[in-house]
Parts: C-alpha cells; sequence; structure tokens
C-alpha cells in the first residue's frame, strides 16, 4: 500500500515513521542550563552520523507545554554541551519517568532515583546507572520545521567496564551493554540481545557464489 506523505497530517507521517523506522536507538540527553539546573530525557530521533568528526544526531521537538523549546534544546543552545546516555533494560522504567512532561524547576533524575556523575570534558553530569555516556559539545543546529537536528561533536565515552572487551583493541562487549530499542506505539521497546550474524562479503566471494550456482 502507497502513502503518499504529501496528503497526510504530521502526526499520520509521525505514526507511519515510528512504525516501521525500527528499532531505534534511544538517546537519554542529560544537559544543564546557564544556572547549572540539570535536565534529562529520552529521544528516539537518534543515531551516529559521522566518525570524522565523530558526530551523533538527536532530533528535539518542540515543548509540549507551549510556544517554544523543550528544556533540552533550550539548555543545548545556551551552554553548547550534552551528554547522551544509552538506555538498557536494567534502566528502562527510570527512563521512562524522566520522559514524563514534569515541571521545568524538577530534577528528572532525583525523579527517578538515577545518580548523576560528574563527565570528565563537559560541564552536564552522566547518568551513572547508564552503561555508555557520550559527552558531546554543539557541532551544529539544524531546523526541521517543528523539530531542531542537534549534531554533537563527540569529545569522550565512558563505557562500563565490565562492557569492555579488550580496552587495547577497543573491544566493546554490544550485548553485555543489554541495550533497548524504540519500537512503534506508545510503550512498545525491543532488546539488543537477540542477534543474526550475516558475515559481510567481498565483490570476488560473490562472484565466485555466483559461479558456483547452477545454470
Amino acid at each position: 500500500m502507497l502513502f503518499d506523505f504529501a496528503n497526510l497530517t504530521v502526526a499520520e507521517r509521525y505514526k507511519l515513521l515510528t512504525s516501521t523506522v525500527v528499532p531505534r536507538p534511544i538517546a537519554w540527553v542529560v544537559t544543564q542550563d546557564a544556572a547549572g539546573v540539570v535536565n534529562a530525557a529520552p529521544f528516539s530521533f537518534f543515531n551516529a552520523f559521522s566518525s570524522d568528526p565523530a558526530v551523533v544526531g538527536v532530533s528535539v521537538g518542540g515543548s509540549p507545554r507551549g510556544p517554544g523549546d523543550k528544556d533540552t534544546l533550550a539548555n543545548i543552545k545556551a551552554t553548547g554541551q550534552f551528554v547522551v546516555c544509552l538506555v538498557s533494560e536494567a534502566v528502562s522504567e527510570a527512563m521512562n519517568i524522566t520522559a514524563i512532561d514534569m515541571p521545568p524547576e524538577l530534577d528528572e533524575l532525583a525523579e527517578a532515583g538515577l545518580t548523576p556523575t560528574p563527565s570528565r570534558m563537559v560541564k552536564p553530569p552522566r547518568i551513572a546507572e547508564s552503561p555508555v555516556a557520550i559527552e558531546c559539545e554543539t557541532f551544529q543546529l539544524v531546523p526541521l520545521g517543528g523539530n531542531t537536528l542537534v549534531l554533537g561533536r563527540v569529545l569522550a565515552m565512558e563505557v562500563r567496564d565490565d562492557c569492555v572487551s579488550d580496552p587495547a583493541k577497543l573491544y566493546i562487549d554490544s550485548p553485555g551493554l543489554g541495550l533497548i530499542g524504540r519500537m512503534h506505539g506508545r510503550g512498545w521497546y525491543a532488546r539488543t540481545t537477540d542477534r543474526v550474524e550475516i558475515p559481510r562479503i567481498t565483490w570476488s566471494q560473490w562472484q565466485a557464489r555466483k559461479a558456483e550456482k547452477p545454470e
């Protein structure tokens, strides 16, 4: 069935995108305002986009409280720094609490029983319970209609010690991170522990494989 996006509402486009582009990694973004008040919120329009420079991107929508930016985007504009913490199944309930549209003066980390820990290279803290924290400074802000794509240059990454298989070779125990991804609807997620290995092949291997097939 063809869906012509020119004839769909914003809500309908969102529904189709989030029902098909799955699973999506979750950026649990920690920021602080100029006065040092910390904010934490999850976003699933998120991914890594470049390794040189190392850049991750998070798309932030408008504030549900009315005109203006969400606290996350307002803080990034004010300070130019943020931390992306990745979400494991172990902290999924806490992440869900921080998704609540709380009054701006409340500390989402405290409400969710999470532990802020000093970052190494930026002022916003990381979430101690998260297995991966990516410290970023603003690389570019790209307006996307009602959203803003925040591109962050990665300055440092903190990975939980037991998930680093070989520090010298930068081997990470990805399944050990226990990360979850966003699925469809208002409450569906997927685990990343169910894997299928499909090894990459070269052009010569592909040619040899085709030659072996009977006519």
